[in-house]
């Protein structure tokens, strides 16, 4: 959904903590050229020499591999990395959020999805080749490390950055060929990026009031160690951050966006051992945790994973549980004999929302809607008057709106503010040096989201603030209709998100249309925007898990015209059980829209909207209305915009 553009840390202001930005920027680069890319420039960074010591690194004797693979994730699989963890945007210059880098003794490839193809196609320099995976006839990086490489390579690998699964599944396609994966004791990017790297985030580490989680550590710990019970195993390890920071309801800033901190745990039916880096507050964080959980250093995870494993006793019939995501170097260090590599329980635990966490999913997206509303009637207001703004501008401009709500601690991600052909690149960002003037015969797409104490936000909404043409109106009004055919969903229990998906797209597929990217994503509790296992889409894996009741959810399909516009309409959906007059086989569920923001109806064509469509569109704008009206009575002019944009049709 997007890429990072600041760095994050935590302040305090008027007695709270904030996530606030030290600086910003889009590519993180200090020299090389520019490239189009829509209205804006993107800089191209010449690897040419990166790639030149890379490779003599990977000739050495200690390494002695003819390839080299660099993935997005760091050790934790966050999904976004901490700046200092960002090795593939470093080697490649490409810095999108999703993509894997293959570098041979002679070619370098770059993998990544319909996401980030204009994006690639523009940052990456004449030494790579862009694989656009999703297209015909292009492989996943994997396939081509099994199919199109010489016979007998040795393949190198960070164990660190790699699942213990993918790892072995990826070791399996090899062995026709005679191909090898190899464990490197050091990764060869470190060594190139060398003392330009930036230092590993130690930010403070804050406890979560209960009164927002909704359920103590004390009692997460217990249905955890039940599990642990259940599986017969000595102890779990938890290696995610959005996890370990859920367990022990605590949160820190050492991820843009993410309130997270650098950590580990294990747990067993006796004991909690959290593995942190020194915070600023470390004593409270031990009275907040009581005397039942350890706290040891960060950086003796993996030699206290060895003593464990001895004093556990732990083996085959009595393991160590991971989580299906842990890395290849973890099991290393246990022994594979010693562990079970499981769907995470944390995961699951996480996933669904207790009703404490649901009514701040309530409160905060009101809250949220406020902001957006008084926003986007300024910018209409300030486009009006002939202001000129560009997307930067207009971006900060809805996070001061935002900064003023109560319980805020930041951005959720960092904010998509596009006006034409910017709209039609998925993940877009703009520069605040170098970005395209908001245009009022453009279309604008927002994309943003707060994070409140309460909760996290993520909502899109697509304005015309002119007069929209013939066919931004049709492609705009099927993409409402698939995201109204996703809120009125009515499913049976064991239904999963891949299941549904195509509820969203049916109404874009009658004009031949499409979009490059998931329907919907699990949703964190002032916690990571982005969540699984579920969500909606048509990734195979959203198959493996069932929608259930409490889990969020996002909503927003869309469509993308290259060079022209884009549209999404997202709101954030909670997983309630359905009233059916009838009960056929294990009972029902439906959809709670908890995103309060009008959505444009300039941009409809109503000659294609049914009657029921209509009705839910009204319906939606009433509660809106019924529901943040409130909040904007200091605001005439929001107000007088709210009450417009909801407006029966």
């Amino acid at each position: 959904m997007w890429s990072r553009c600041s760095l994050w840390a935590l302040r305090a202001h008027s007695h709270r903590y904030l996530l606030t930005p030290v600086f910003a920027y889009t590519v993180r680069f200090s020299s090389g050229t520019t490239a189009t890319m829509g209205a804006i420039k993107t800089r191209t960074v010449n690897t040419t020499e990166r790639l030149a010591k890379l490779r003599e690194l990977l000739k050495k004797p200690e390494n002695n591999v003819k390839a080299f693979i660099v993935p997005s994730e760091d050790q934790h699989f966050s999904e976004y990395p901490a700046h200092s963890d960002e090795r593939r945007a470093f080697i490649s210059g490409f810095n999108g959020s999703a993509g894997c880098a293959v570098i041979t003794l002679r070619d370098a490839f770059l993998f990544t999805d319909g996401r980030y193809f204009l994006q690639a196609s523009q940052q990456l320099d004449s030494n790579w080749k862009l694989m656009k995976q999703g297209l015909p006839d292009v492989p996943t990086w994997q396939e081509f490390l099994s199919k199109h490489l010489e016979q007998g390579t040795r393949i190198g690998i960070d164990p660190t950055l790699i699942s213990a699964a993918d790892a072995e599944s990826l070791k399996k396609s090899l062995e026709p060929r005679g191909s090898v994966l190899v464990s490197l004791q050091q990764n060869p990017v470190d060594v190139v990026w060398g003392k330009d790297r930036p230092p590993c985030p130690h930010n403070s580490v804050f406890p979560l009031d209960v009164k927002y989680a909704g359920e103590t550590s004390q009692s997460k710990l217990q249905r955890l160690r039940e599990e642990i019970t259940k599986k017969k195993a000595v102890a779990a390890v938890v290696t995610l951050l959005d996890e370990v920071a859920w367990l022990f309801n605590l949160r820190g800033t050492d991820i843009d966006f993410n309130p997270v901190f650098f950590a580990y745990a294990v747990v067993t039916p006796t004991e909690a051992i959290l593995f942190m880096n020194d915070a600023q507050d470390r004593h409270s964080i031990k009275e907040f945790l009581g005397s039942n959980v350890e706290i040891r250093p960060y950086e003796s995870f993996i030699p206290s994973l060895r003593q464990l494993i001895a004093t556990l006793g732990a083996n085959k019939d009595k393991p160590m549980l991971l989580g299906d995501k842990t890395s290849l170097a973890v099991v290393e260090a246990i022994g594979q004999e010693n562990a079970v590599l499981i769907p995470s329980p944390v995961a699951t635990m996480k996933a669904i929302k207790n009703e404490t966490e649901i009514e701040g999913f309530r409160n905060c997206h009101i809250r949220d809607g406020a902001a957006l509303i008084r926003y986007f009637a300024w910018l209409e207001e300030q486009l009006n008057s002939g202001v000129e703004l560009n997307e930067s501008q207009a971006a900060a401009k809805l996070e001061e709106f935002r900064s003023e709500l109560d319980l805020f601690r930041g951005l959720s991600f960092t904010t998509i503010s596009s006006t034409g052909p910017n709209a039609a690149v998925i993940h877009y960002s703009p520069d605040p040096d170098d970005c395209a003037i908001v245009k009022k015969d453009q279309i604008y797409l927002c994309d943003s989201g707060g994070q409140y104490l309460d909760g996290t936000t993520d909502v899109t909404r697509t304005l015309h603030f002119g007069t929209p043409t013939n066919e931004e109106k049709r492609a705009f009004t099927r993409v409402l209709q698939g995201h109204i055919s996703i809120d009125t969903a009515v499913f049976p229990n064991g239904t999963s998100g891949y299941i549904i998906d195509s509820f969203a797209r049916r109404a874009l597929w009658q004009e031949g249309w499409d979009y490059r990217h998931g329907t919907g994503h699990g949703v964190g509790h002032f916690l990571n925007v982005h969540e699984g296992p579920h969500g909606i889409g048509t990734r195979i894996a959203y198959n493996s898990t069932s929608l259930k009741v409490g889990m969020t959810v996002s909503n927003e399909p869309g469509y993308y015209a290259d060079g022209r516009y884009g549209i999404r309409i997202e709101n954030v959906v909670i997983v309630r059980e359905a009233e059916t007059p009838n009960n056929f086989g294990n009972g029902y569920l439906c959809f709670e829209h908890v995103t309060m923001c009008p959505i444009q109806t300039k941009l409809i064509d109503f000659s294609i909207l049914t009657t029921q469509e209509k009705e839910w569109l009204n319906s939606y704008h009433a509660e809106t209305l019924k529901k943040v009206g409130p909040l904007l009575r200091n605001d005439p002019r929001a107000l007088e915009w709210l009450e417009r944009e909801c407006s029966p049709v």
